[in-house]
């Protein structure tokens, strides 16, 4: 019995210096480390009783029994304190998962609450403006629906910054590379902004020296992010300040060229603190200062984010008083200038005798978009959701309709399920009715989804009415369905 007590106790010794080693180490008892020698010393203690016994070679019993039953019932003790430090690990994961879903909470509730500023501020202009307007002169209307626009499209961006992040936190943003000229998307960046900066009394300087203009990048992000840091810089800068912005290759080989962008101001800059988070999602500088300055907080962010894609990167220099500047670095593979077509595409070579069947559920939508094709010169019907448009289609004569705009999400047959329906019609004429989606799903998902179903255009509201037209015309063109056909009756 004295041999076997020795060995549990041995075995006892063992674990807990194991134990005690890995809480140690553990966060919670870093500083009270020293508690655990008392317990290493009583089992020490207890071992050292056995071998006692053991080497006098007059082992009693019942002093062998009541060593045995103080081994057991260390290594009872041991068991429990495991549990214990399991729990305190576990209550320790919980505690920093609370923390987590507590700062999650007020990111959230901050970015509601800075997006409810932005969007009821251009809203209040929208309703502000359209109420003036309904007693203002007409040369008055005029100025005011400008201005109705123009909150509109501040609306708009504000969408697109939070379905752009939304793509980028689920890793759905993809490049789309075309052939691009680096000095036009200077230029167009420029002459976007050059009104805004005047309207402050701000002088815009633009530059570029560059060998290789053209190259393959995705040109609409690229402008997107010269964008947001100019409207930043024209944000933060005041009346009689400097804006510029600079192009310059850096170096060029193996068909790759080195780019680097900068937009400098001589604004209010920013504090230490802020620089150093420009770039993560919802932060906004909050001083006094900057207070009536708008914004999500997420237009630096998205712009690290493409820049990162891209294999460039993107920094920023800035003090309080002294403005900022922000650097862009970035590698782009060299690309030739593409061939001029110098064959006219008018478009009313593609409007003449085209019907389209607009099928759209909601009656302002459907309003608005049937004036803004009558009036670039097509026939237009509509049909109040999918189904209907299935049965307009099956029942109509070959060549009646040239082309269909389709909404998506509509009551009883959306827009997917009518074009399948479409395209599984018997006769092939009116199956291969171009198709284009029409609708205020704008992701990449979306897009693919309806080039699945049968779509050959992607249209995105709100509705942008040159890239609309610009839709029709290449879908038209590119199925020949604009060439005068025998129309078998009359729209009325």
């Amino acid at each position: 019995m004295v041999y076997l007590g020795i060995a549990i106790m041995a075995c006892n010794v063992w674990a807990y210096i194991r134990f005690a080693r890995r809480m140690r180490r553990h966060g919670d008892w870093k500083s009270e480390g020293r508690i655990f020698n008392v317990p290493i010393l009583l089992l020490v203690l207890f071992l050292a009783g056995y071998v006692a016994v053991a080497l006098s070679g007059r082992a009693d019993l019942i002093v062998s029994s009541i060593l045995l039953g103080g081994s057991i019932f260390v290594a009872v003790m041991l068991l429990l304190m495991a549990r214990i430090a399991r729990r305190i690990q576990e209550n320790e994961r919980l505690r920093a998962e609370v923390t987590a879903a507590e700062g999650a909470s007020r990111a959230k509730t901050r970015f509601l609450s800075n997006m409810s500023h932005d969007i009821r501020t251009p809203l209040n202009a929208i309703i502000g403006y359209a109420e003036l307007a309904k007693s203002a002169p007409p040369e008055q209307q005029a100025e005011y629906i400008e201005k109705i626009g123009s909150a509109g499209c501040r609306m708009l961006s504000l969408v697109n910054e939070v379905l752009e992040m939304s793509r980028i936190e689920s890793g759905r943003l993809e490049l789309e590379p075309c052939n691009a000229d680096l000095e036009e998307i200077l230029m167009q960046a420029h002459d976007l902004m050059e009104t805004q900066m005047e309207e402050k009394g701000i002088d815009f300087s633009v530059s570029c020296d560059i060998m290789d203009r053209w190259v393959m990048c995705d040109a609409h992000r690229l402008s997107r992010v010269l964008m947001n840091m100019l409207s930043n810089a024209c944000k933060f800068t005041e009346r009689g300040g400097h804006v510029s912005m600079s192009l310059r290759q850096t170096d060029a080989r193996n068909a790759r060229a080195n780019y680097e962008f900068r937009v400098k101001d001589d604004g209010i800059g920013m504090s230490p603190g802020f620089a150093a988070h420009v770039f993560t999602p919802f932060e906004r500088e909050r001083t006094s200062t900057v207070s009536r300055t708008q914004g999500t907080g997420l237009g630096m962010a998205i712009s690290k984010s493409i820049i990162d894609l891209m294999g460039g990167t993107i920094s920023v220099t800035s003090a309080p008083g002294e403005g900022t500047e922000f650097i862009i670095t970035v590698s782009f593979p060299t690309a030739c200038a593409p061939a001029v077509n110098a064959s006219p595409t008018g478009t009313s070579e593609c409007t003449a005798n085209a019907r389209l069947l607009l099928v759209e559920d909601n009656e302002i939508n459907r309003e608005i978009a049937v004036m803004l094709l009558s009036q670039a010169g097509y026939a237009v019907e509509t049909a109040e959701d999918g189904k209907k448009a299935v049965e307009m289609v099956s029942s109509c004569a070959p060549g009646h309709f040239d082309c269909i705009l389709m909404d998506i999400q509509m009551p009883v047959m959306d827009g997917y399920a009518a074009t399948r329906a479409i395209r599984a019609l018997e006769d092939s004429r009116l199956s291969s009715i171009p198709i284009i989606a029409m609708t205020a799903n704008a992701f990449t998902t979306d897009r693919q989804q309806a080039a699945d179903a049968g779509m050959q255009g992607h249209i995105s509201k709100p509705i942008d009415t040159q890239a609309m037209l610009e839709t029709i015309r290449t879908v038209l063109e590119d199925s020949r369905a604009y060439a005068p056909v025998e129309r078998k009756e009359e729209m009325p």
